[in-house]
């Protein structure tokens, strides 16, 4: 990680910026898998899995025989602690239902809302070098709660045909109605079209890779709606003199083995203590299995010196972080100004992995500064609200006069004859 003590404004901006993908030919190869995908359903499915996961596979849907004899490979501290972490998630988003009341807009003017969840919903979990189970919870969870019928799973095979025995367990247990082997932009397609084995649903949710997230922005312009734009995972930490230095070296490199090209940022307003942390990072570093990967994306990760709390705030919310954590004295009055970041984790003893598993808040976040005006998933992404509106003769004679004459200046008058026609007859009679 690179120091830059007391950076400019101006140059905020090109330090903090993110790792790029190499987006050359990016857009122009998913669409042609979508394309194929759409065209010949299974036949092509089964080709890409053969060639981009090394599986042979006849039937993409994951059997009841499957299914039990994974939970049989769970070891039992691992069921319960996935069991612990569900009952959290649970009773976070459902605090999150709201009761629409009637609302009497005028004398004789009934207006109401009503969520409803979303029919049909699609997750994808990605293989890849995790088996990333957490977020079925986070995807499946809120969708039961918000009453979605059909939840389908998409998940790429191992090479022998197999799915990760955690993840089938997992989607049991919170309820995922099928389960698919099948991952990357084909598993996308998939979902957005539909084939012979794997069903369409209206809106598709979860992490992945490049050519992943590329497919549903694709399948996002065609109809199917996806729940936000994602890239590779980052977390800033603001830390002053009451921060632990070998805590802040263990969050950001929790967040640096996620990927190669995940970003750390660490805002400090000490050079000492900086110092202090890379010292930390360099042995703690040395003991990951996954050191490479975390090690690769420190070379993209900054040290910030700012002067004061408030250049802190600005840099914060300049940078829209995924994820947020304040290790800083006055944490409650310093995070009430945050505006800008999809989570945000307070004090010396609130970790990220905290939020990533188990405390009940969900994981499935805004990157890239999408923080600025996306929220991060919650029980309204899996549900729609449809609005209600009754009207009594005495409401429509309250409006009518209203309405008649916006109708007559936008020049519509099959709008404005829609009032009057009842109006007429009411006087009439």
């Amino acid at each position: 990680m690179k120091i830059y003590q007391y950076p400019e404004t101006s140059t905020l901006k090109e330090i903090l910026k993110r790792p790029l993908y190499e987006v050359q030919n990016l857009e122009s190869t998913v669409s042609r898998v979508l394309e194929r995908v759409r065209d010949e359903g299974d036949m092509a499915l089964r080709d890409f899995t053969k060639k981009f996961d090394q599986a042979i596979i006849t039937d993409f849907k994951v059997s009841k025989k499957e299914i039990d004899a994974a939970k049989n490979q769970v070891a039992p501290e691992l069921k319960k602690a996935i069991q612990t972490a569900k009952a959290n998630i649970s009773v976070f988003h459902q605090h999150q239902k709201v009761d629409y009341p009637r609302i009497e807009t005028m004398s004789g003017i009934e207006c109401w809302q009503k969520s409803v969840g979303i029919e049909k919903v699609g997750f994808y979990i990605p293989g890849g070098t995790a088996p990333l189970f957490s977020s079925v919870l986070m995807m499946a969870v809120p969708a039961e709660i918000a009453g979605c019928k059909e939840m389908i799973l998409c998940t790429p095979p191992q090479k022998d045909g197999n799915i990760n025995p955690v993840i089938l367990y997992t989607a049991d247990l919170c309820g995922v109605t099928k389960i698919f082997k099948v991952g990357g932009a084909q598993a996308i397609a998939a979902m957005a079209y539909g084939t012979e084995t794997i069903p369409a649903v209206y809106k598709i949710y979860g992490p992945g890779n490049q050519y992943v997230t590329t497919a549903k922005q694709l399948v996002s312009q065609q109809g199917t709606s996806i729940d936000m734009p994602a890239g590779p995972s980052e977390l800033m930490i603001v830390a002053d003199h009451t921060a632990e230095a070998g805590f802040v070296a263990a969050d950001l490199l929790s967040q640096a083995e996620h990927g190669v090209d995940s970003q750390v940022v660490l805002v400090a307003f000490d050079l000492t203590f900086a110092e202090k942390v890379l010292t930390e990072i360099d042995l703690q570093l040395a003991k990951l299995p996954r050191q490479k990967i975390a090690a690769q994306a420190l070379k993209n990760s900054p040290i910030l010196i700012l002067e004061n709390q408030n250049t802190a705030l600005n840099t914060i919310n300049q940078y829209a972080p995924e994820h947020l954590i304040l290790a800083v004295e006055n944490v409650e009055a310093f995070a009430e100004k945050v505006t800008n970041a999809g989570s945000v984790f307070m004090g010396n003893y609130t970790p990220e992995s905290v939020g990533d598993y188990a405390s009940g808040t969900n994981h499935t976040l805004p990157t890239n500064g999408y923080a600025r005006s996306y929220s991060g998933l919650n029980l309204d992404a899996f549900v729609k609200k449809i609005t209600f509106q009754k009207l009594s003769k005495k409401g429509l004679e309250n409006i009518g006069k209203t309405v008649e004459l916006m109708a007559a200046a936008e020049e519509l008058q099959a709008h404005k004859e829609a009032v009057s026609i009842r109006l007429r007859l009411m006087n009439n009679e």
